[in-house]
């Protein structure tokens, strides 16, 4: 499949902010025990085993769209909190939630939840990055709180809908996981994606992610880790 062998580097929007290099002399290098990388959240692994990136952390607006399922997005909430983000959750379904966000931060108020077209200013600054989740069905609202600088934004929407096609071309990156045969001509024909990718689709596994920014193109799959799945159960495209 086209992709699924392709280089991490380059991948403009699954690259966080690089810091300043660093050089190391050639005999000390078996001494290091941890990955020197890029900043951001681990979304997953490419078809090598090679762990993949989104900084949310940026110093002007990003806009991710994940067309998905939510096991996906929680798992990416999960981990961006992780990496010192706060992280608010804009749904009308608090239910599906209200359990994640009360064991994220071992009572600690990092991910926070609220209605749709609720979401307070956030006054996200680089010490204290944000990022939105909006769990807003298949039409969701105009946000009061967009995409800035230190905060970001994570739409999702379980399938294409009418409001899909405008979402896609603003988003800076697009994730797609399994549609239907339908869906994925239309994705096509909006993202530029050739026809095996097309093809491919409406055959992904669960946790299967196309990541799209521009013309590049990355396929990823998403392990849950122990905690995770104690959590969320296991990878899964429905919800």
């Amino acid at each position: 499949m086209r992709g699924r062998g392709g280089a991490v580097k380059g991948l403009r929007g699954l690259i966080g902010p690089r810091h300043a290099g660093h050089t190391v002399p050639a005999a000390e290098l078996g001494a290091l025990s941890l990955p020197v990388g890029d900043d951001g959240v681990v979304i997953g692994e490419d078809s090598e085993g090679r762990s993949q990136l989104v900084g949310f952390h940026r110093s002007t607006p990003y806009d991710v769209l994940l067309i998905g399922g939510l096991w996906t997005a929680q798992v990416l909430a999960l981990r961006a909190a992780a990496t010192g983000s706060r992280v608010v959750v804009e749904t009308g379904r608090p239910h599906a939630w209200v359990g994640l966000a009360q064991a994220a931060g071992a009572g600690l108020e990092c991910i926070t939840l609220h209605d749709v077209g609720r979401v307070p200013p956030l006054g996200a600054t680089v010490g204290s990055p944000a990022v939105v989740v909006r769990d807003c069905g298949m039409r969701p609202p105009r946000g009061r709180v967009v995409s800035s600088p230190w905060q970001s934004v994570l739409t999702l929407l379980p399938y294409l809908s009418p409001v899909a096609p405008r979402l896609m071309r603003a988003a800076t990156l697009v994730g797609i996981q399994r549609v239907s045969p339908q869906e994925a001509q239309q994705t096509g024909r909006i993202l530029g994606l050739t026809q095996t990718e097309v093809d491919a689709l409406p055959t992904l596994g669960d946790g299967v992610t196309l990541w799209c920014a521009g013309g590049e193109r990355h396929w990823v799959i998403t392990h849950a880790t122990d905690a995770e799945s104690g959590l969320l159960g296991t990878a899964r495209r429905m919800d």
